[in-house]
């Protein structure tokens, strides 16, 4: 029999939400493991994995599509709760999502590819808002002897918005030409790679990279990653585009000296199709031929480089 004061706290999520707090409780008070409730919800036709379920009850992402709508129709079922009282929460938007959390922008707002990365993001279950924020991101592009975009590396320092986050989501956006089944995404410092899908048809690759530990919100974590591309044609700039405000980035792009460029700079824009501002002229040096750019506090929009062959 459940205690009459978590029975209490229920009808008071259920009345009120937000959904992932009426779920949560739900399913604790059922003492219901998400695998088992993956295996009911499967046996009923539904196919939703234990990480979209432990990403709706931590409020990280929130029911949308049809399919994962249906689910939530089935969970009332399973959880015995009354018919409508999940799917009636999710009518409104979510509260509390909590102080801390920076404002942040779609990807279609900030890259002409971002409704390809939204999509990939929504097949996957994944939220947009991946519960951090950056504090510090380092990151090496080099262009290989024909100019393409070869291979770029990122160390990042980041902080948990919210509680329980775990894995990072990585995009690449290849030149034009690039054949995206053949990119390779590696996790090379306090992290590993998981699920990674592909859109062909505009070189955009997806890639979560899952943490050693769990984060509370607040925490900071370090972890590295690199991108073997080389497929696409001889690039021309290398841009990076951010949806939070706040935090240090630097990039450093190396030339192979079978490809050097006759002119360097280094520039902003608020969005794509956007006007480049802050252009500065960038001098290759060193035995590498790298050009860099240091931003002490990104704000929302992209950075980059750009280069001139002749």
């Amino acid at each position: 029999m459940r205690p009459a004061r978590d029975t209490a706290d229920i009808g008071q999520l259920l009345r009120g939400g937000p959904f992932h707090l009426a779920l949560r409780a739900a399913l604790a008070a059922r003492g219901l493991p998400l695998h088992r409730v993956q295996h009911r919800l499967a046996a009923r036709g539904i196919k939703v994995g234990v990480t979209s379920l432990s990403y709706w009850q931590q409020g990280a992402r929130r029911p949308r599509h049809p399919e994962s709508l249906r689910a939530v129709t089935a969970l009332e079922e399973i959880l015995e709760l009354p018919d409508g009282a999940l799917l009636r929460l999710l009518g409104a938007p979510e509260r509390g999502s909590g102080p801390g959390r920076p404002a942040s922008r779609s990807y279609r707002a900030l890259i002409d590819v971002g409704a390809s990365v939204e999509q990939l993001l929504g097949a996957m279950e994944l939220p947009p808002d991946g519960g951090l924020h950056s504090l510090g991101h380092h990151e090496r592009v080099r262009i290989g002897p024909a100019g393409e975009l070869r291979s770029r590396e990122s160390q990042q320092i980041v902080r948990a918005h919210r509680d329980g986050v775990d894995r990072y989501l990585a995009v690449h956006h290849g030149d034009p030409g690039c054949d995206a089944s053949r990119v390779e995404v590696a996790a090379y410092e306090n992290c590993r790679t998981g699920r990674v899908r592909c859109h062909p048809a505009t070189g955009v690759v997806v890639a979560e990279l899952l943490f050693d530990t769990r984060l509370r919100r607040g925490e900071t974590y370090v972890f590295g990653y690199g991108v073997e591309d080389g497929t696409g044609a001889r690039s021309g700039e290398y841009v990076r585009g951010f949806t939070y405000a706040g935090g240090q980035y630097m990039l450093q792009v190396r030339f192979d000296e079978a490809a050097l460029p006759v002119r360097c700079r280094s520039f902003a824009r608020t969005g794509p199709g956007a006007p480049p501002t802050g252009l500065a002229d960038l001098t290759p040096s060193g035995r590498h031929r790298a050009v860099h750019l240091l931003e002490p506090s990104v704000r929302r929009g992209l950075l980059g480089i750009a280069w001139d062959w002749d």
